[in-house]
């Protein structure tokens, strides 16, 4: 197994939540490493949208710090840095109503000449997704090359994923939409991955004659932070549960896939999932255990609880 890089075209990425915690933490220094290894086309653009007023020098200012604070500085090239930046600007909005989606139509055309490949990253909470699809639609910035990414949870419970899909759906095609779980580019996952099915030592004893149970230990030293808002409304098992750790469980437990494409990878885990016996009503009180983010220190910096 090796990486392959597929050489794309000139795009802009917009990015809602622009200035949220996944933006700024993961996804922002991420594509500076994406440019640092020259897989970003010249022409491609980088517009963060969000609720405030922040304008195009502050955000810039802002994506620096988090950059400069999440990349270590012997893997920081201060010119790939500039050119970076001038890839970026901001576009305040009102993701359910009305007010700002000419300017983010504007700044997607600025410099006369707006990309079509569009890619709209939706690092929001999943009840914004639907609104901002229909307005997407309704300020005619959907372009048969977009693409729609909805970043997990989507949704808090079978309903609402339901309902999200088929608002997203009635917008772009089934093969635009991308639903993903930013756990699975951690480097422990990959390694996982080539550990499974390109490893000739352990592939003949990964079954149920050679191993006699799984444990997968999460242990994260980053806490809730300045996410309390989020987790009162989706908390840990949302979090982490029902996505993240189900991911690597399937990725633990799965069968060989024919290739690794989306589509064979995706078959086999859905028969793990479907394999797996619910845990009911009755069997959450000796099936699981429950905690609480405690203040404390980690690493040495005080943390808060929760």
């Amino acid at each position: 197994m090796s990486a392959r890089f597929i050489p794309v075209d000139p795009f802009d990425l917009i990015v809602f939540g622009g200035t949220g915690d996944l933006a700024m933490r993961k996804l922002l220094p991420g594509l500076y490493h994406r440019d640092s290894d020259d897989q970003l086309p010249p022409e491609s653009r980088i517009i963060g949208v969000s609720r405030s007023e922040t304008g195009r020098k502050a955000y810039g200012e802002q994506v620096e710090a988090a950059i400069r604070e999440h990349i270590a500085g012997d893997q920081l090239d201060e010119q790939v840095l500039a050119r970076f930046l001038r890839r970026l600007d901001h576009v305040a909005l009102d993701a359910t109503g009305t007010a700002g989606w000419k300017k983010l139509a504007a700044s997607i055309g600025r410099n006369g000449k707006a990309n079509e490949v569009r890619v709209f990253y939706l690092a929001t909470a999943p009840r914004l997704f639907g609104p901002i699809a229909r307005n997407l639609a309704a300020h005619e910035l959907v372009t048969p090359q977009s693409r729609v990414v909805l970043e997990k949870p989507i949704g808090r419970d079978l309903a609402t994923a339901r309902a999200i899909n088929d608002e997203v759906g009635a917008v772009f095609a089934e093969e635009q939409i991308f639903r993903i779980d930013h756990y699975l580019g951690k480097e422990t996952v990959q390694n996982l991955i080539a550990l499974r099915f390109a490893n000739m030592l352990f592939e003949p004893l990964w079954n149920s004659t050679y191993i006699d149970h799984v444990q997968i230990t999460v242990a994260e030293s980053l806490g809730v932070e300045g996410r309390a808002d989020y987790y009162d409304t989706s908390g840990a098992l949302r979090d982490m549960v029902q996505n993240h750790i189900l991911q690597l469980l399937c990725l633990v437990a799965m069968e060989p896939p024919r290739s690794l494409d989306a589509d064979a990878v995706r078959d086999e885990k859905l028969k793990v999932l479907r394999s797996l016996k619910p845990v009911g009503e009755a069997d959450i009180a000796h099936k699981t255990v429950r905690g609480q983010y405690r203040a404390g220190a980690v690493n040495g910096k005080a943390v808060p609880g929760y």
